[in-house]
């Protein structure tokens, strides 16, 4: 998943909060640097990401991508349910996701000691392209995905995928809306689990 569904898994918790932003950003071990609840963000940012990998659902939406973008058809797929959580952010939390971003951008200015110092140099990006309600649009994804593919100087070909998802549009937010209420469902028992060890 990318970055909006990963924060809204980490439900009311700062703490896993921090952790899931900064997971991809926190390589093997290094978690054990971090206070215990941060350590089970950044472990439950993991497991989510092996749920989905493995998840057959997110698999049919990948064989829809995977001839023409390869290895990226996952990277991409997480970005385009990323638009879907946000297109449909009021079926799954009574906070808009204007505000919902408001708060969430401050909180990690507030907090930005704690950041990894990629994540640092990554926020103000995030928060000045608005990154989080720009998911919300077809025309927000399509900038997201232009980005991406400049990252992998073109070779990923991902600014093309918004064919794909214009293409497949049904067919990709009915696979994301079954994939994700096994992924909160998933989610809560993790975190109970990680949060209890």
């Amino acid at each position: 998943m990318n970055f909006l569904a990963h924060l809204f898994l980490s439900k009311d918790n700062k703490n896993i909060l921090i952790g899931n932003f900064i997971a991809d950003a926190v390589k093997g071990k290094k978690h054990e640097n971090y206070p215990k609840e941060i350590q089970a963000g950044i472990l439950l940012h993991r497991q989510i990401d092996y749920f989905t990998d493995t998840h057959p659902i997110e698999r049919r939406s990948k064989r829809r991508l995977h001839e023409r973008y390869d290895h990226y058809d996952g990277v991409i797929i997480d970005i385009l349910y990323d638009h879907f959580l946000a297109k449909n952010w009021l079926n799954y939390s009574e906070i808009p996701l204007e505000l919902y971003a408001k708060n969430v951008y401050s909180f990690f200015q507030e907090n930005i000691g704690i950041l990894p110092p990629e994540m640092q140099r990554l926020l103000p990006y995030m928060i000045d392209y608005n990154w989080l309600v720009g998911y919300a649009s077809i025309a927000g994804i399509e900038k997201t995905l232009i980005g991406m593919n400049k990252r992998t100087k073109g070779i990923s070909k991902m600014d093309l995928a918004i064919e794909d998802l214009i293409k497949h549009y049904d067919e990709f937010e009915s696979d994301f809306t079954a994939f994700f209420n096994d992924l909160i469902a998933f989610t809560d028992e993790k975190t109970k689990e990680l949060l209890s060890i």
